[in-house]
């Protein structure tokens, strides 16, 4: 047995002692909790503590400078010899504890012996009182129940308790109480989940279920600390965030914002009282009527996940009646209108932004559909900021850099107009990407060409995000990276990372509604739940959902990235068939919401209801920034009986400025004057008038048509031919995995003047 796992033993074999006894005392204090403390404190005082000495291990070369403020060097080891007169509750004993904990398990070769270790702690773990064992005791993210307590004494210490009903997780519950209880707060605070890296119990390799339960209940810890100290020094409590909280038989709101958004829902139904939403129950006679139409003239719709929630609800419930009808992202709405002109579709109306329905005529003429009518919910533009910043002349100089330097590839964002396509294509060859995709075909174009520059844009927040995520691949073990794309490895990710560069002038001015603010918040307040970011989202609120992402309880992508990962964590809730509260805040437009809750709602109703079954809410969180909210106006209880203009007039904020319009942070796409062209009375009148068998009816909604482009490029090739290609390579590579040949002849063998040959 070496010296490190004798001194772990040595001074580790006392607390195990204490917690194996806890309430020595023949006449116990009626309160179980307050004897506990009372106990520790004693022990606290005992020369033990003058006698620890704390044996360094060589071997050790881990990141303990979070928890030293002496040292910034993150691979410097914290001496741990020099405690002698050190009382518990500093950071340096913490460190001490954290690193025999490792040196122990590190000394045990054998992961079942490591296994075995975890086990024997695990029964030396005090009991976990039943008036504690609460849902709001519970610890989320784990795959087994844990509960959590936690106090604070006289002196300013942290106290844990701990319980779970899995002996593996218990025994991780005792090593972390060990190391922690009874510690100052700003020790507690300063510790890092990397911290805990090297505490791998049971495998060989990095077992990730078990890696996630030291981290999940280590950041329990620190947000419960946080409270207690607050609540210590008399600060008032953190507002939340805006929620729905939704139920196998009900949804109601939390919050001045999600509350507007019910009422708003609700209007004219008279379930305010209720809180049932109108996406949830839509008009039957509007579904009704919208069915019939589609039906009648064979029309497909597709339609963006950031429409009003009222379109989302009718949509909804008239996919059941007839089933072409998607929503989704901008991406699977050009699929989806293939395959509607493949079932006999003889239109398809688009309910998005202008650059959405250009995608679909394009595809659809591509796939040899066009004569399948395209139609726009408006026959004025219906414009986006972000895909009108590719359309700068900074965009077109940032590719004229770009071709400076061959070999080159674009990856640009899907969401741009099909003539910025077509003219940077000429420039520098070009394949288009979304947020699902865009990591993988720049992985993987830089796997299949070598000493490529990639030229990202125009989202700048998109393509920051891209440059922190392949940062953080270089820190990962080439057994990590190579799950996440298998021809790379550390050397090729930090070899890559000089030769990536993105667009830095192209900001959605709606996403900076995950600002500075919000991402406090979210820290302070959630950072225990669920968080979901889309790729275009601010570095911040990226960097706390990739963190959240390591130890299972994040998704960083596209929004059908985010609905899939809120399915799956509610279907796991389902089967495990325990009573939780799933809390998942929502990193992307609030649109997302009508989605997530008619998914969620399906999954919650198809479990058979009886008293055996277990309880689960879904609360899905809007970081909503309070530069987002505005004061409420009268005009906005326009159409509700008295009691519920009583109710609409105790809130105090609403979502969006006061006009309920803006593209920005005063409420996102789905509130913007765009986005509402896209009404379900837009949708009603354009398939109402859409042409039957008689010619003369096609001039009526011409200028609903999406656009053809007639017009030729600055090398006198057609717009939609040039545009369309880039869509093609992106098609290529995704039922591949490769890049197109004729994609890679083109980045190899630019032609004069650094446009590329087509």
């Amino acid at each position: 047995m070496d010296s490190a796992t004798l001194g772990t033993r040595a001074s580790s074999s006392f607390y195990f002692t204490r917690l194996s006894n806890p309430n020595p005392n023949p006449n116990p204090n009626p309160n179980p909790r307050l004897s506990r403390l009372r106990f520790y404190m004693e022990k606290e005082r005992r020369s033990f503590f003058k006698s620890l000495k704390c044996v360094q291990n060589p071997i050790l070369n881990l990141n303990f400078s979070s928890l030293n403020s002496n040292t910034r060097n993150p691979s410097s080891s914290v001496s741990c010899s020099a405690v002698t007169d050190t009382p518990l509750g500093t950071s340096e004993l913490a460190v001490c504890k954290l690193r025999r904990l490792v040196s122990e398990f590190q000394s045990l070769s054998q992961p079942i012996d490591r296994v075995k270790r975890i086990l024997h702690y695990a029964t030396l773990l005090p009991r976990f009182d039943d008036l504690v064992r609460v849902p709001s005791n519970r610890v989320m993210g784990c795959t087994a129940q844990v509960w959590l307590d936690a106090s604070m004494d006289e002196d300013g210490r942290m106290r844990f308790l701990a319980d779970s009903d899995s002996e593996i997780t218990k025994g991780f519950c005792s090593c972390l109480v060990w190391i922690l209880d009874g510690a100052f707060p700003e020790e507690i605070l300063r510790m890092k989940t990397d911290d805990l890296a090297a505490l791998n119990v049971g495998l060989a390799g990095r077992t990730h279920s078990r890696v996630n339960t030291w981290h999940n209940v280590l950041i329990s810890m620190q947000k419960r600390t946080k409270a207690l100290v607050a609540n210590r020094e008399g600060k008032p409590p953190v507002d939340p965030f805006p929620s729905l909280v939704v139920t196998a038989d009900d949804i109601h709101a939390k919050g001045s914002y999600a509350e507007a958004q019910e009422l708003e829902s609700c209007r004219g139904l008279g379930m305010v009282s209720n809180k049932e939403a109108r996406f949830l129950f839509p008009d039957e006679l509007k579904v009704k009527e919208l069915v019939n139409v589609l039906k009648e003239k064979k029309i497909g719709v597709v339609a963006h996940f950031y429409m009003d929630p009222e379109v989302q609800g009718v949509l909804t419930a008239a996919q059941k009646q007839w089933p072409h009808i998607r929503i989704s992202d901008s991406l699977v709405m050009a699929d989806m209108a293939v395959k509607m002109a493949e079932a006999g579709c003889r239109f398809i109306t688009v309910l998005g932004v202008d650059f959405m329905s250009e995608n679909v005529r394009a595809i659809l003429d591509q796939a040899g559909f066009g004569k399948v009518g395209v139609y726009r919910m408006s026959s004025e533009r219906i414009g986006c900021s972000l895909a009108d910043a590719a359309d700068n002349p900074s965009y077109m100089n940032f590719l004229a850099t770009a071709s400076m330097s061959p070999p080159s590839l674009h990856v640009i964002y899907i969401n741009t107009s099909l003539q910025t396509k077509a003219s940077a294509h000429e420039l520098v060859p070009t394949i288009t990407c979304t947020s699902s995709n865009v990591v993988q075909t720049i992985l993987q174009a830089f796997a299949q060409i070598p000493n490529l520059n990639v030229w990202y844009g125009p989202d700048s927040y998109m393509g920051a995000n891209i440059v922190e995520l392949f940062q953080q691949m270089a820190n990962m073990t080439n057994e990590e990276i190579a799950e996440i794309h298998p021809e790379h490895d550390s050397y090729s990710i930090r070899s890559l990372l000089p030769r990536l560069h993105y667009y830095q002038d192209g900001t959605c001015i709606v996403h900076d509604f995950f600002g500075h603010e919000v991402v406090e918040k979210i820290h302070e307040v959630y950072s225990d739940a669920f968080l979901t970011a889309h790729l275009e989202v601010p570095g911040e609120m990226f960097s706390l959902a990739m963190e959240a992402k390591r130890r299972g309880m994040g998704v960083v992508g596209s929004t059908q990235n985010i609905l899939d990962f809120i399915k799956q964590r509610v279907q796991e809730a389902l089967d495990r068939n325990l009573d939780n509260h799933l809390q998942f805040v929502l990193g992307t437009e609030s649109g997302m919401v009508t989605s997530i809750v008619a998914a969620v709602r399906k999954l919650l109703s198809s479990v058979e209801s009886s008293s055996g079954r277990a309880r689960i809410d879904i609360e899905i969180v809007f970081p909503v920034s309070s530069d987002s909210l505005s004061r409420t106006s009268r005009s906005s209880s326009q159409g509700l009986n008295s009691v519920e203009v009583g109710d609409l007039l105790k809130l105090s904020v609403v979502p969006g400025v006061a006009s309920g319009e803006g593209c920005s942070i005063h409420g996102g796409c789905a509130s913007c004057p765009y986005m509402k062209m896209n009404s379900l009375s837009s949708l009603l009148k354009v398939c109402h008038n859409l042409p039957d068998d008689n010619p003369d009816d096609k001039d009526i909604l011409s200028a609903y048509e999406a656009r053809r482009f007639s017009s030729q490029t600055p090398l006198g090739k057609p717009v939609a031919d040039v545009g369309c290609e880039p869509i093609l390579h992106m098609r290529h590579f995704q039922a591949t995995r490769k890049l197109p040949e004729k994609l890679v002849y083109q980045i190899l063998h630019p032609s004069g003047n650094g446009r590329s040959s087509s």
